[in-house]
C-alpha cells in the first residue's frame, strides 16, 4: 500500500451555526501540538465565524470541512482549483460526505499525517456557455422557475435532443448527488463510481420526458425559456447570478478528492444507513415475525 502525502497546513471551512466549538478546540489543539498551521477559508467571499487566522487556499493544504454534508460541498467545490483533498467532520450525524465524527478528529489528523487514509475521487459537473466551464457543480445543477409561470427547456444530449419540457425547471446530478434533490424528485439513485450523470425533470406538465442517465463522455445542452417569472440556477443548493439561458453541462471526471479510512463501496450501505433507502413493510414484518 503507498501512503498518501503528508498535507501542509490545515486549512478549515466551517458551518456557519452548528455547534462545532469542541470540534474546533480539538483540531487547533492538535495543530499546536504538531506544530501544523492552520487558516481558515472564506465561502463565498466571507468567514461566518472567527475559527482561525484568515487564509487562502495553497499547494500541498488538507481542506478540512467542520459541520455536515453541506459544508463538504462548500469545501470541495474551494479545494478543486488547487486539487486538494478534502477531510468532511461531522458536527451531528455522520453524513454521506464525512469521514469521522467530530469526537474523532484528532484520531483521523493523526493517520492523515502518518499518510494512513485513501483518496476518494469525485467527478464534477463542468457548467458554462461553452467548452471552458466557468462553474463547477459537485452535486447538483438545477435550473428552476422564479414565481409564477413555467420554465420551458430544451434538453439535448451530444446535440441530440431529448425532450422539450415545462414545468418547474430540472436537476442535473452527478452519481453522488443523485441521491439529493434528484432522488427527492423521482430521479434514480446512481451507485458510487457509476460512470454517468442523470437529468431529472421537476414536475412536468404533461409530456413524457422520463429522468434521463447520460453517460459520462456526453455532454448536455440546455437552452431555457422563462416564463414572465424568470428563472433562478443553483449549483450544489446556492443560487448563483446571470441570465444565460443556453448552458452546457460536462462531466469532468477525478475533479474533487475527499479523505476516506475505509472502503467507501457504492454509496448503498450510507443511504440505507440515513434511512433514505428503506425495505418495503412486508420484509420488516417478516422480520420481526423471524425474530418471534
Amino acid at each position: 500500500m503507498v501512503a498518501e502525502p503528508v498535507p501542509r497546513r490545515l486549512a478549515l471551512i466551517v458551518h456557519p451555526t452548528r455547534p462545532v466549538d469542541r470540534a474546533l478546540a480539538t483540531l487547533t489543539g492538535w495543530a499546536a501540538e504538531h506544530g501544523v498551521e492552520v487558516v481558515q477559508l472564506a465561502v463565498d467571499g466571507k468567514r461566518h465565524r472567527e475559527a482561525a487566522a484568515p487564509g487562502t487556499l495553497g499547494e500541498g493544504d488538507l481542506v478540512v470541512a467542520v459541520g455536515g454534508d453541506g459544508t463538504v460541498l462548500a469545501s470541495l467545490r474551494a479545494a478543486a482549483a488547487q486539487g486538494a483533498a478534502v477531510l468532511g467532520v461531522a458536527c451531528g450525524s455522520l453524513g454521506a460526505l464525512t469521514a469521522v465524527a467530530a469526537d474523532g478528529i484528532a484520531g483521523a489528523l493523526d493517520r492523515v499525517w502518518a499518510g494512513d487514509w485513501t483518496a476518494r475521487s469525485l467527478p464534477a459537473l463542468g457548467i458554462g456557455p461553452a467548452d471552458a466551464p466557468s462553474d463547477w457543480a459537485a452535486n447538483d445543477f438545477v435550473v428552476v422557475r422564479r414565481g409564477a409561470g413555467q420554465l420551458v427547456a430544451d434538453i439535448a444530449v451530444d446535440d441530440e435532443l431529448y425532450a422539450r419540457l415545462a414545468g418547474d425547471g430540472l436537476v442535473v446530478a452527478t452519481a453522488m448527488g443523485s441521491s439529493a434533490y434528484s432522488m427527492a424528485a423521482g430521479g434514480p439513485v446512481l451507485a458510487a463510481g457509476t460512470l454517468a450523470f442523470v437529468c431529472t425533470p421537476l414536475a412536468m406538465h404533461g409530456g413524457s420526458a422520463p429522468p434521463l442517465v447520460v453517460p459520462a463522455d456526453a455532454v448536455v445542452t440546455i437552452e431555457v425559456s422563462p416564463g414572465f417569472g424568470g428563472f433562478d440556477i443553483e449549483i450544489d443548493g446556492r443560487k448563483r447570478e446571470g441570465e444565460q439561458r443556453r448552458l452546457r453541462l460536462a462531466l469532468h471526471p477525478d475533479k474533487l478528492t475527499l479523505v476516506t479510512f475505509e472502503g467507501s463501496g457504492r454509496g448503498l450501505t450510507g443511504l440505507r444507513k440515513r434511512r433514505l433507502i428503506t425495505d418495503s413493510p412486508r420484509v420488516l414484518a417478516r422480520d420481526d415475525r423471524a425474530r418471534g
